[in-house]
């Protein structure tokens, strides 16, 4: 999952289409209100989810070198354990199960499968993953799988510096085809990346995630990178690995498994700090760094003509060829979607002036309050605030520039802090997340129903509380409370019997689906 500091999300935005909708009284919602097929589920990665880092054959990636990093971490932790689910997927399973989740998306650990990245395949991570998804199927959930969560094995960032290289693009697709081959059969949802917008900029630009690049202020922060033109070099390969896997995932595979291929975006809502024309067009100039960076040349062929014009030849170029192969690669649109800030245009640039990077690049300064008033309820993360109704007018966005793709939000929560000094008893009464996630859940009802927005489904980050990338294990992120101090067990939060009661089947479930069937 994407988490950004307040730093990084300062450079996201959008341009507020008006769909703004009052959340002083939120509706009820059940499963019967949403559309026949609409899935609900739950997220997770593999690095933060499963531990056993030295087991069954895996090898080393670019985050546990990251984690074991002096200062990277704030709580100084790792990933080594994690949440124990490489041992523990039954048990997480029947919480599924129990709550009445419809799927699970999860991550697989490319090092599991190829230890060097590249190679000899680990019979023993396919063998897991194996057992993984047939243990969801036999309780009736189902997998959607990513195959690309941050992850790099890094016996590829020390061969040819992983996705600086166009290499990563065959290695990627090599990988890619034998998930395919294996685990095909049964799985119908393939994400080829999550949030390949922060991986690029958080990893290759600012430096705060692995592996570690930039050239902030001479290098005073990092070791190596060019935070100028690699963050582009970056994005372009996954872009182009994106949809090398795509081709031939549709030309190989498809007529005999039947599945879709999509990717994860990070996506923060932006409403214009005023109502000015500067505003309005520094908000739309940003999102065009943010989704559009991605989105355009999969749905138009090119990048937005604002980031041509402000990155020049910085931005690599598409061929004929590769502009062909990009454009139209995806069947669905994944959305991890959790605050909303305001946006405003930059008149100095001074930030530019000292970064020379990508982040500076979009010409406009974010916010998370106007005149001394915060945009919504804050969570325990410094950079996410409760704002419902960024759902809707996201979805409406999409909608409106992009065609009406199927969607479906596969991320969204909001965390607590991990507080030592609050008893567990305490912790589960977790009012704040059930109110944050009706509100959303109401608004994003509201998209599909009132404004024909197609949406599929809605995965919930997270099942568990998990490890946070920089932030280690002080957020809380889950619907169960895992103890870290006991044998890491899992303790149902009030918004765990919120959700069943939100999924309880009943007969009045056919209702009409307002022109929607999302059944394959």
């Amino acid at each position: 999952m994407s988490k950004s500091n307040i730093f990084i999300c300062a450079l996201v935005l959008v341009v507020a289409f008006g769909f703004q909708t009052s959340t002083s009284q939120v509706p009820e919602i059940s499963r019967r209100s949403f559309p026949k097929g609409f899935v609900f589920g739950t997220a997770s990665s593999a690095y933060q989810y499963e531990g056993a880092v030295k087991e069954d054959g895996r090898g080393p990636t670019v985050w546990d070198t990251f984690a074991h990093s002096f200062g990277k971490i704030l709580d100084f932790s790792n990933a080594d354990v994690a949440v124990d689910q490489y041992h523990r997927y039954n048990e997480d399973i029947e919480l599924m199960k129990d709550m009445g989740m419809d799927a699970y998306r999860f991550s697989i650990a490319w090092s599991r499968i190829f230890p060097n990245g590249s190679g000899e395949i680990n019979q023993a991570g396919i063998d897991h993953y194996n057992n993984l998804i047939n243990a969801l199927l036999a309780k009736g959930i189902e997998p959607y799988i990513t195959l690309y969560h941050w992850d790099l094995p890094q016996a590829l960032a020390d061969k040819y510096n992983g996705w600086l290289h166009p290499q990563i693009i065959e290695d990627f697709a090599n990988y890619a085809e034998t998930c395919f081959k294996n685990f095909g059969d049964r799985v119908k949802h393939w994400i080829t990346f999550n949030e390949p917008h922060t991986f690029s900029v958080q990893g290759y630009d600012v430096g705060f995630q692995a592996p570690g690049r930039c050239s902030i202020l001479f290098h005073l922060f990092c070791r190596a990178g060019n935070s100028a033109t690699e963050p582009y070099i970056v994005a372009h390969h996954i872009l182009l690995a994106h949809a090398t896997v795509a081709d031939i995932y549709r030309k190989r595979y498809k007529h005999k498994q039947h599945g879709l291929v999509g990717i994860s975006f990070d996506v923060i809502w932006f409403v214009p700090m005023k109502n000015s024309s500067e505003d309005v067009e520094a908000a739309q100039r940003a999102q065009d760094f943010q989704l559009g960076w991605f989105m355009d040349p999969l749905f138009f062929g090119d990048y937005p003509s604002s980031m041509k014009s402000r990155v020049g030849t910085r931005l690599p170029k598409f061929s004929t060829a590769e502009a062909a192969l990009v454009k139209g690669s995806l069947d669905f649109v994944g959305i991890n979607h959790y605050t909303t800030y305001y946006a405003q245009n930059n008149f100095t640039n001074l930030i530019g002036i000292l970064l020379n990077d990508s982040v500076a690049d979009s010409g406009t300064d974010t916010l998370p309050f106007k005149d001394g008033k915060t945009i919504g309820e804050k969570a325990s993360s410094i950079w996410l605030y409760s704002y419902p109704q960024g759902m809707r007018s996201l979805m409406n966005y999409i909608k409106q520039k992009y065609g009406n793709p199927p969607v479906f939000i596969t991320e969204n929560g909001m965390d607590d802090s991990n507080n030592i000094f609050i008893s567990i008893k305490d912790a589960l009464k977790d009012e704040k997340r059930i109110k944050y996630h009706s509100g959303y859940l109401s608004n994003l009802l509201a998209a599909i129903k009132e404004d024909g927005c197609d949406v599929r489904g809605y995965f919930v980050w997270s099942l568990l509380d998990n490890w946070e990338w920089t932030a280690g294990y002080t957020s809380r992120f889950g619907l169960y409370f895992v103890d870290y101090r006991n044998n890491l067990t899992r303790y149902p939060k009030d918004s765990v019997k919120w959700f069943k009661n939100l999924l309880v089947p009943s007969a009045s479930d056919v209702l009409p689906s307002s022109g929607h069937d999302y059944e394959l």
